[in-house]
């Protein structure tokens, strides 16, 4: 029995090495997906909807631990958002050279939170308006991971 024990021990030595390096990448969030969660809201559009960035960022969870004062919807089609990536190279807020511009305006919300709300309490001002927007890319495939800004 001694003699099987041993040569199913560097297996299981392997397997545990394996689970040990992966199962921490399990349940993180990656860039392109942080980005699809606060920023994709393809199809949807406000409306009348006043309460549209409160709820939202509430669902998006951007009102945990404390209020994000700033956020973008875009209402537009995640492939088309990705396709910016290939469009207008421009350099990005913090000098970074990956951002680009889309060719054309496209429908986003903008949420900013008012000055009289504090946490828990978040609450955001709902306009709705057609950008060009600013995405910064990375990536293989090369997606959005940073929403920039719009103009």
């Amino acid at each position: 029995m001694a003699p099987k024990s041993l040569v199913l021990l560097p297996w299981l030595v392997l397997v545990l090495l394996v689970l040990g390096w992966v199962q921490p990448s399990l349940g993180r969030e990656s860039p392109a997906m942080k980005f699809q969660r606060q920023h994709m809201d393809s199809g949807n559009s406000p409306g009348n909807n006043h309460n549209y960035c409160n709820q939202m960022m509430m669902r998006r969870q951007m009102t945990q631990g404390r209020c994000k004062p700033v956020n973008t919807f875009v209402h537009e089609s995640l492939e088309d958002v990705k396709a910016v990536c290939s469009q207008k190279n421009v350099l990005c807020k913090n000098g970074r050279p990956n951002c680009y511009k889309s060719n054309s305006a496209m429908r986003i919300t903008d949420c900013r939170q008012t000055g009289s709300s504090k946490y828990p309490n978040c609450a955001y001002n709902t306009s709705q308006v057609e950008k060009h927007i600013i995405v910064a890319c990375e990536g293989d495939p090369y997606v959005p991971v940073h929403f920039d800004g719009s103009v």
